[in-house]
């Protein structure tokens, strides 16, 4: 860690040969961060230039001080790097209401997390930002770089709803359509998994509040959830 520290004090002071040596160094992060976060449309040698920016920067205002790894830094100025760089280039244009209301979304998550002691569910989050469930869905939606219909958008604390349940279809026939081979996967459910999903994804319960409900514990929820919303994704492929 000092021969790191010393190299990037050296870097901070214009030393140009240190700051190559630490990119050199630190090029298998980049690479990590960017087969976490491949897309399709997207070509991996653009997405490993963007991420070497975010290394250079991250290398630039890292703070030796904090006593912190460089890597502990570094990966998500990377990550923020290629995540805007996918969002930009993206064919879905996001309005500057839904960037601003998505913002304060995740500024909102951490308040009540601290006051709550658990992860709020997207209800609650949107109560205290002020706006509706749907409004902050099609914000987690919008500013989320594209993916299949199929795609889980979110972790636990934001409901984890899936991108096609948040998108409404231009033609009413093929909407209704949609409603109608969901409404049959869901019938084809057993009573306790169709309870699970309808807890999880239509009254916003975490895992851990329905696994309270149910009577048996988060991992069980977990495991039921994962093999129900396959089985699901399969009828409606």
């Amino acid at each position: 860690m000092t021969d790191t520290y010393n190299l990037i004090m050296l870097a901070h002071s214009g030393d140009k040969a240190a700051e190559k040596k630490l990119v050199d160094d630190n090029m298998p992060l980049v690479h990590s961060c960017v087969r976490r976060l491949m897309r399709s449309g997207c070509e991996y040698d653009d997405l490993f230039q963007v991420g070497s920016i975010g290394l250079v920067k991250a290398l630039r205002r890292f703070d030796v001080s904090t006593g912190h790894k460089l890597s502990t830094y570094a990966v998500p100025v990377i990550m923020g790097e290629i995540k805007r760089y996918i969002r930009d280039n993206s064919t879905l244009k996001v309005s500057r209401s839904m960037r601003e209301l998505w913002t304060k979304a995740l500024a909102v998550r951490s308040e009540l997390s601290a006051e709550l002691l658990r992860e709020p569910t997207i209800g609650e989050i949107a109560d205290r930002v002020g706006t509706d469930t749907e409004k902050l869905t099609l914000a987690m939606e919008a500013c989320t770089p594209c993916e299949s219909l199929h795609q889980k958008i979110g972790g636990d604390s934001k409901g984890e709803i899936y991108l096609a349940d948040t998108l409404k279809s231009s033609d009413d026939t093929d909407n209704e359509l949609e409603k109608i081979a969901l409404k049959k996967a869901i019938q084809a459910l057993s009573e306790r998994e169709r309870k699970i999903i309808i807890l999880r994804y239509f009254k916003g319960k975490t895992q851990t509040e329905v696994s309270e409900v149910i009577g048996v514990s988060q991992v069980q929820i977990s495991r039921i959830e994962k093999n129900v919303l396959g089985m699901l994704r399969k009828i409606l492929e």
